[in-house]
């Protein structure tokens, strides 16, 4: 085996290949109460925050919006825009990005779902389900070529 191992990794399959590109997204202002119908309308557990130049500022969570709204007494729950309540230091990876590493991620957090970001800008997600279908893709091509 040679020393040079770039070809080999420019070979490794790439998050470009398998996110998904149309991702539910929130504004900054988007109120809290609304960013909560948004997360259950779409059956997603969080939605990245876009600022209006297409730049990602944050990330709102299920589980932030559980927290928040439980603290409440009395029907006075956490209320106002998104950006009063995201989490602003968020994991993302490029598209270019191998699979292996985001299943290494995903092994070692709790999260399900990495935002894929280029120059800042969000391009799509990376779920632990789509890593799923692919190493299931992977496993039923080997079967089918095993001597």
């Amino acid at each position: 085996m040679s020393g040079d191992v770039s070809h080999w990794l420019s070979k490794l399959p790439a998050v470009g290949d398998f996110m998904d590109t149309d991702v539910v997204c929130l504004a900054p202002d988007t109120d809290l109460v609304d960013a909560i119908g948004l997360l259950l309308d779409n059956s997603v557990t969080g939605a990245p925050v876009i600022d209006a130049n297409g730049y990602m500022v944050g990330m709102l969570t299920e589980k932030d919006c559980l927290s928040l709204t439980t603290l409440g007494v009395d029907g006075d729950a956490a209320a106002g825009p998104v950006e009063k309540f995201m989490d602003r230091e968020v994991l993302s990876v490029s598209s270019d990005t191998d699979i292996y590493y985001v299943a290494g991620v995903f092994m070692t957090n709790h999260f399900r779902r990495l935002p894929v970001v280029d120059d800042g800008k969000l391009v799509g997600a990376i779920t632990r389900f789509d890593l799923l279908r692919v190493v299931y893709a992977y496993l039923r091509g080997a079967k089918r070529h095993a001597c």
